[in-house]
């Protein structure tokens, strides 16, 4: 039953729901709907928040925000409170999770979902609860396709960071396009774990690369169960590659590995999801040295204060190192819904879409706007060039790393500096 279904039937003055046997939580869904309620829930889903980097970040940015709405007077002076579902990495537990938040906890937005077949496990529970969803992990383009095609059903969705599937590989163009003869590279070898979700990147470098005047000495898509990479780190070196241009996730540990102990003589980095952990240089011992990566945001990064001032709090508030890029996205996900609700004093649902489609907010990652329906990717992150991070592994003089921001120009912490 969708919650707009249960509220309708429990107004209409139904004696009592069994949903599972559940009553209270028929009862508070049918509260958190009138503008009377005292509270507005958020609910987050966030893989393993207790123990994963990933979803400990979304986890304490999301409690964050909400602590700092609370001593701001609330949303519309309404106390705000966190509903947090923890989704294991797993769609199927994403899904339950949230049904929970949304039928049980009376969640009137929600935000996160960090991987992608999580997400497009729930697109239709979104739809069918007509409750927004605000996604601060998952990169798919699988919803901005669902909104061109039946934007009544899907148009509850956003996504508020990082930049999509295709975006990201547009980055990786724009970096190398920028960049690539400023640090002296001249050809580059593509690599790529064969997942789903490179295949957007790669159709990307294959429309984009070719305008670049850069020499693609190698191009191969290898199997995601790869542990050994000194076969394919032989063919580059052979090919006399500048760099060595990866798009990996899962198998990103072990592409550092063979990299930096058999000191290729060739630059390494990209799209690489586990060198933007800011723990990572430790977990590696170094071994990410000199090493490059796309992100949103690190904890170097300036857009007009905002970032200062949130890794500022996170640092106040938590022991332990700072957020990686979810914890960014998922904080300006509930600022920014917290703002659409202030500005339009409702949380209509259809009225909060078209305050979301209009929105130009300042967030920690820069300016968050959506793509609009006439657009590639309706409701999805706008893409700006200059809000697209590359960062550096630089040692400092006490044996720690940083992730020193190299590119794009204004933004800069530090020059690239190339492997010995």
């Amino acid at each position: 039953m969708s919650r707009r279904r249960l509220l309708t039937a429990t107004t209409g003055g139904v004696a009592g729901l069994a949903l599972g046997g559940c009553l209270d939580s028929a009862e508070s869904v049918v509260g958190a709907d009138t503008d009377d309620d005292e509270s507005i829930t958020i609910g987050l889903l966030a893989p393993k928040p207790d123990s994963n980097y990933v979803g400990r970040s979304m986890q304490r940015s999301a409690a964050l925000a909400v602590d700092e709405l609370n001593d701001g007077g609330g949303i519309n002076g309404r106390h705000v409170e966190l509903a947090v579902g923890n989704t294991n990495g797993n769609p199927l537990e994403t899904r339950r999770q949230y049904q929970r938040l949304v039928l049980e906890e009376a969640a009137d937005v929600t935000v996160g979902v960090f991987d992608s077949p999580s997400l497009v496990n729930i697109l239709d529970d979104i739809a069918e609860q007509e409750t927004i969803h605000l996604t601060s992990g998952a990169a798919t383009t699988t919803p901005s396709e669902r909104i061109a095609a039946d934007y009544d059903r899907y148009k509850y969705h956003f996504r508020v960071g990082p930049p999509n599937d295709h975006h990201l590989g547009q980055g990786q163009v724009d970096f190398l396009d920028d960049m690539a003869a400023e640090v002296g590279w001249e050809s580059v070898a593509l690599l790529a774990e064969d997942y789903e979700w490179t295949k957007e990147p790669w159709d990307v470098y294959q429309t984009r690369l070719p305008e670049l005047g850069l020499d693609v000495v190698m191009e191969q898509r290898y199997p995601p169960a790869m542990d050994d990479f000194s076969g394919v780190y032989d063919e580059v070196q052979d090919h006399g590659a500048d760099a060595a241009i990866m798009t990996t996730a899962h198998t990103g540990n072990e592409t550092v590995r063979d990299w930096a102990l058999n000191q290729r003589p060739f630059a390494f980095g990209g799209i690489h999801v586990p060198m933007q952990l800011p723990v990572y240089y430790e977990q590696t011992n170094g071994a990410c040295a000199y090493g490059f990566g796309l992100t949103t945001a690190t904890a170097q990064s300036s857009f007009g204060g905002s970032t200062e001032a949130f890794i500022t709090a996170y640092q106040d508030t938590y022991e332990g190192p700072n957020p990686v890029y979810t914890g960014y996205h998922t904080y300006d996900a509930i600022t920014l819904f917290a703002h659409v609700v202030e500005q339009t004093g409702t949380l209509d649902a259809d009225e909060l879409v078209a305050a979301l489609e209009d929105v130009s907010f300042s967030g920690t990652v820069g300016t968050v706007e959506f793509e609009g329906l006439e657009e590639s990717y309706p409701h999805d992150f706008r893409y700006y060039k200059d809000q697209m991070h590359c960062f550096q592994w630089q040692p400092t003089d006490d044996g720690d790393g940083v992730q020193e921001i190299i590119w794009p120009d204004e933004h800069a912490t530090s020059e690239y500096i190339a492997p010995n």
